[in-house]
C-alpha cells in the first residue's frame, strides 16, 4: 500500500462534519443517485418495445445495455482518479451534465446505431455519478458511521428502482408519450440535482500536481472493449472456439500486459497496482465482479422474460419485478444499520453471498409456465443478497485504504463490478440469442412453417399469430432459466472469496493525523 507522507496527511485532514451538514450535503448527492437509478431502471421495461420499433434484433437489445455499461466501466477509474486530484463537487456536476446530454440524445435517436452511441455518452456520465458519489460519501463519513445514513440511501434506492420500471412501463403503454420519454424523464431531476449540489455540497479541495494517466486509460478501454466485442459476437458471428476467439483473446491479453507495464511507471496510475497487493481488495474485487454478473443479468433479462415469455405489458412487467427491487432496497438499509451498530460486516457479507447463490439457483428453474410465487421467491432472495453485499464490499475496501486513496480504491471496485456485469450481460445475451434462435426455428419447423429469418428482429408476442407466439414464448421462457443456471457458479465464487476475507474493525474517523 502506498505510504502517506506528512503533506498527504495535512491535505486530507478536515474537521469532521456535523450530522446536519452531512444531511445537507447528502440531499444533493441523493438527487444525483436518484437520477442515475431512475434513468437506468425506467428503460428496462421499455427495451423490448424500443428494439421492436427500431426493427432490431437480440444483439441490438444487448448492445443498448452494454454500451452504457462499457462506458460506465472504463470511465469510472478516470473519474475516481480525478477525484483524488481536483474538486469532487465540480466533477460530479460535470458528470451530471454529460449524463443529461446522453439521455437527451438517446431520446432523439432515430436508428439503433445512434441509440447505442448516445447510451455510451450516458454511460460516461453514469460512471462519474456512481464513482464520485461513493467517494464523496466516504470522504465525509467514517466507515463505522456509514450505516447510520444508509437508511436514506435505501429509501432513495427503493423509490428510484421501484418507480423506474413502473414509470417506464406506463410511458411505453401511453400512446401520446412513447418510449422516447423514458430518456427525457430524468432531465428535470438532473437539473434539480445540479442546483441542490451547488448550494449544499462543500468539500475541501485536494489538488494534485500529477496529470491523469491517459495512456493507461486508453489501454484499459481498449482491452475491456475488445473483450466485450468478443463475448458479444461469439456464438453468433463465429464459434466460441475459433481463430477469431484466439485473436481477440490474444489481443486482450497483450493490451492488458501493456496496461500493467504502463501503470508500473505512471506517477498517477488509473488503477494503482499496489491495490492488488492487499488481500481484502483482491478478494473484494473478485467477489464484486461475480456479483456484478448476477445484478445486471437479473435486471436485464427478468424484464425481457416477463414480456417475451409471458406476454405481459411493460407496466405489468414492472410490477412483477418488484420482489427483486424492494428486497434489495430493504436489505441495503437494514444491513447498513446493523454494521454501524455492531461494527461487524463479514457475517452479513457471507450471508448475502449465500442468498445470491440460492436466489440464482431458484431462478435457474424458470420455464414459460413457472408459478409466479417461485419467481418471486427467487427474486426476493437474490435481491436480499445483492442489497447486503453490493455497498458493503466497497465498504470493506474503503476501510483498508488511506483517505487520500479513497477515489482510486472505490472506483477500482466499481470498475470490476461493472466490468463483470458488462461481460456477463454480453455473454448471456449472446447465449440467449443463439439458443432462442435455434429453439424458435425448431418450433416453427414443427408447425410446418419455414424457419428462414427467425434470427431477425424482435417482435412483440401480442403481434404474432397464436401458434408462433407460443413457440416464441416457450423459447424465451426455457432459455431464461438456462441463463440463470450459468450464473450460479459465479455466486459460489463470490461466497468463497468473501469467506476468505479477513475482517478488520471499521475505522471510526477519516481524519488522518500528521
Amino acid at each position: 500500500m502506498t505510504p502517506m507522507t506528512v503533506d498527504d496527511a495535512t491535505a486530507v485532514r478536515a474537521v469532521p462534519m456535523t450530522h446536519r451538514q452531512i444531511l445537507r450535503a447528502l440531499s444533493g448527492l441523493y438527487v444525483g443517485i436518484f437520477v442515475a437509478i431512475l434513468s437506468s431502471t425506467v428503460v428496462t421495461n421499455a427495451l423490448p418495445t424500443i428494439v421492436a420499433d427500431l426493427h432490431a434484433g437480440q444483439s441490438v437489445y444487448t448492445w443498448v445495455i452494454t454500451a452504457t455499461l462499457l462506458a460506465t466501466t472504463v470511465s469510472s477509474p478516470v473519474w475516481g482518479k480525478l477525484a483524488d486530484l481536483v474538486s469532487k463537487k465540480l466533477l460530479i456536476q460535470v458528470s451530471l451534465v454529460v449524463f443529461t446530454v446522453g439521455s437527451v440524445l438517446s431520446g432523439l435517436s432515430s436508428d439503433p446505431g445512434m441509440l447505442i452511441a448516445a447510451r455510451a455518452v450516458q454511460g460516461i456520465g453514469a460512471g462519474g455519478l456512481l464513482a464520485l458519489i461513493q467517494v464523496i460519501i466516504a470522504t465525509m463519513i467514517p466507515p463505522r458511521e456509514l450505516g447510520r445514513y444508509s437508511g436514506y440511501f435505501g429509501a432513495v434506492f427503493a423509490v428510484g428502482t421501484s418507480a423506474g420500471p413502473l414509470i417506464g412501463g406506463l410511458i411505453v403503454d401511453t400512446d401520446w408519450l412513447g418510449w422516447r420519454w423514458c430518456f427525457f424523464v430524468g432531465v428535470p431531476f438532473a437539473v434539480v440535482a445540479l442546483i441542490v449540489l451547488q448550494k449544499t455540497l462543500h468539500l475541501p479541495i485536494v489538488r494534485g500536481s500529477v496529470k491523469i494517466d491517459w495512456a493507461g486509460a486508453a489501454l484499459l478501454t481498449a482491452a475491456a472493449s475488445l473483450l466485450l466485442i468478443w463475448v458479444t459476437l461469439a456464438g453468433d458471428r463465429y464459434a466460441w472456439v475459433s481463430w477469431e476467439t484466439a485473436a481477440m483473446l490474444g489481443g486482450t491479453l497483450l493490451l492488458s500486459l501493456a496496461f500493467v507495464a504502463v501503470e508500473r511507471r505512471a506517477k498517477a496510475p488509473i488503477l494503482p497496482l499496489w491495490l492488488f497487493r492487499t488481500r481484502t481488495v483482491v478478494l473484494s474485487i473478485t467477489a464484486g465482479l461475480a456479483i456484478g454478473v448476477a445484478l445486471y443479468a437479473a435486471t436485464t433479462y427478468l424484464s425481457q422474460y416477463f414480456q417475451l415469455a409471458e406476454g405481459k405489458s411493460p407496466t405489468i412487467a414492472g410490477f412483477l419485478a418488484l420482489p427483486l427491487i424492494l428486497s434489495l432496497a430493504l436489505a441495503s438499509t437494514i444491513a447498513g444499520r446493523i454494521i454501524s451498530a455492531t461494527g461487524r460486516w463479514k457475517p452479513l457479507l457471507v450471508g448475502g453471498a449465500a442468498l445470491i447463490a440460492v436466489g440464482l439457483a431458484l431462478l435457474g428453474l424458470t420455464q414459460r409456465d413457472t408459478p409466479y410465487w417461485q419467481l418471486a421467491l427467487g427474486m426476493g432472495l437474490l435481491g436480499l443478497g445483492l442489497g447486503i453485499t453490493l455497498q458493503n464490499l466497497v465498504l470493506a475496501v474503503q476501510n483498508q485504504v488511506s483517505p487520500r486513496e479513497l477515489g482510486a480504491a472505490t472506483s477500482s471496485v466499481s470498475f470490476f463490478r461493472t466490468l463483470g456485469g458488462t461481460l456477463g450481460v454480453s455473454a448471456l445475451g449472446a447465449v440467449l440469442a443463439g439458443q432462442v434462435g435455434h429453439r424458435i426455428a425448431d418450433g416453427l419447423i414443427g408447425l410446418g412453417i419455414p424457419a428462414t429469418g427467425t434470427g431477425g428482429s424482435l417482435s412483440r408476442p401480442a403481434d404474432l399469430p397464436a401458434p408462433v407466439r407460443a413457440v416464441v414464448e416457450d423459447a424465451y421462457g426455457h432459455v431464461t432459466g438456462t441463463l440463470f443456471l450459468y450464473t450460479v457458479p459465479l455466486g459460489l465464487v463470490a461466497l468463497v472469496c468473501i469467506l476468505l476475507i479477513r475482517e478488520v474493525p471499521l475505522r471510526t474517523s477519516n481524519v488522518v493525523d500528521g
